[in-house]
């Protein structure tokens, strides 16, 4: 049986009372209508509630240009005869989530339970679009590990961190909404939303999933593979700066203690002609040459 799809862009309470088939939880509504801007930060669920299927997805858009990734919420209510979907812009501004790609699908016909198929499999798409997208900011990354300054480089660590640990908890809880369609739990009637052939589609859905979830682990390696590789850095150049200062010190200690040994006050000692500055400051010099020679024997300088 072919279903109606319905779909709405940042509805109001009343536009959505007055759009949906049935009558829903009010809780329901309430999620349905609330903006991703008031601070509520959706986690990914399906579940029954008797008639219908309520669920909350969060679809990943990669932006390049300002190092981050936009996180899209997409809502849904579902019964066999219909498809009603809830598209909700941005907090900070863009376009909502594209879901052109049921549009061949209801050209076709197609069932329910496949057009919720179809939307969950692009917002797992999403995902891999986005994870490509963090492996070349990790790229850019090592690569500008000898030119960034040391507070930018930090700063996109705790970033991408971030980006990667919201991404994975994302995809989890996404995996798991689609493993309880495959284990039957979330269903109207016997079977009536998501027959048997559905869910071996989801099953394509979840392993792609599963790959994702896998590859956030190996990003997340990745980049405290760099972590640790700047920090490496940051202890080299300390080690460097330390010896510098070394070096430093004893070129000048020498030359110090000559200069205060000369500047003491013995009776008669420094009397003679030859106890001159000229020895004190020939003194200096040798000396320094001498360490000078030593250090670079060293390659310490």
């Amino acid at each position: 049986m072919s279903a109606r799809w319905l779909d709405l862009v940042d509805p109001t309470r009343e536009e959505l009372l007055a759009t949906l088939p049935i009558q829903v939880d009010p809780e329901v509504v309430e999620a349905l209508a609330s903006r991703s801007e008031d601070g509520r930060e959706p986690r990914p669920l399906l579940e029954s509630h008797g008639r219908y299927v309520f669920g909350v997805l969060v679809a990943a858009r990669p932006l390049p240009h300002e190092d981050r990734v936009s996180y899209l919420e997409v809502d849904l209510v579902a019964t066999p005869g219909f498809v009603v979907t809830v598209r909700k812009s941005p907090g900070g501004g863009g376009e909502p989530f594209d879901v052109s790609a049921l549009h061949p699908a209801v050209d076709q016909e197609a069932h329910a339970g496949e057009l919720v198929y179809r939307l969950i499999d692009e917002i797992a798409e999403s995902f891999l679009e986005s994870l490509d997208a963090m492996y070349s900011e990790i790229e850019e990354l090592e690569d500008g590990l000898d030119n960034w300054p040391p507070k930018r480089i930090r700063v996109r660590l705790v970033d991408l961190r971030h980006e990667l640990l919201h991404s994975r908890r994302t995809v989890a809880a996404t995996r798991s909404a689609v493993r309880r369609v495959l284990d039957g739990r979330v269903e109207v009637g016997d079977h009536a939303l998501f027959p048997s052939h559905v869910e071996r589609l989801f099953a394509d859905t979840y392993e792609t999933l599963v790959r994702v979830a896998d590859e956030l682990d190996i990003a997340r390696d990745l980049l405290a593979g760099v972590r640790d590789h700047h920090q490496s850095r940051v202890v080299e150049n300390q080690g460097e700066v330390a010896k510098k200062l070394t070096v430093i010190a004893a070129l000048v200690l020498v030359p110090s203690f000559i200069a205060s040994y000369f500047g003491q006050n013995f009776e008669s000692a420094f009397d003679d002609a030859y106890w001159s500055i000229g020895v004190s400051t020939g003194l200096i010099v040798v000396s320094t040459i001498i360490q000078l020679a030593i250090f670079r024997w060293r390659r310490w300088i």
